[in-house]
């Protein structure tokens, strides 16, 4: 009961304040858009600048090209005992004799 006639007084006590302070007096819900402190529409901010993330190259090493040593010749392989050459006798009772073939690039079958 206190607490209401107080603040009966004190709304009493504002109506008889001078004429500049009554004015500021009130109660206010929300953003007041005119008066003496209003001081206009939000400032403009423009809109943040958007940086991509860094992008990183990483080269890759060189490819690795391993050549074959194309001057060896292919062997053709000659049993004397057998007097053929392999794949047509399977095994020599000697030591086989490596042939060189006819043309380097040959991919021909030793002759039967």
């Amino acid at each position: 009961m206190k607490k209401v006639a107080l603040l009966g007084m004190l709304v009493v006590g504002c109506m008889l304040a001078s004429g500049a302070n009554a004015a500021r007096v009130g109660v206010f819900v929300g953003v007041p858009l005119w008066g003496p402190g209003y001081y206009g529409p939000p400032a403009y901010y423009p809109p943040p600048v958007y940086y991509p993330p860094p992008v990183y190259v990483q080269s890759s090493p060189p490819p690795v090209y391993i050549q074959q040593n194309a001057a060896a010749p292919n062997y053709w392989y000659y049993c004397k005992e057998s007097k053929g050459y392999y794949p047509y006798v399977q095994s020599c009772p000697s030591n086989w004799m490596k042939v060189v073939p006819n043309s380097p690039d040959s991919g021909q079958a030793p002759p039967q």
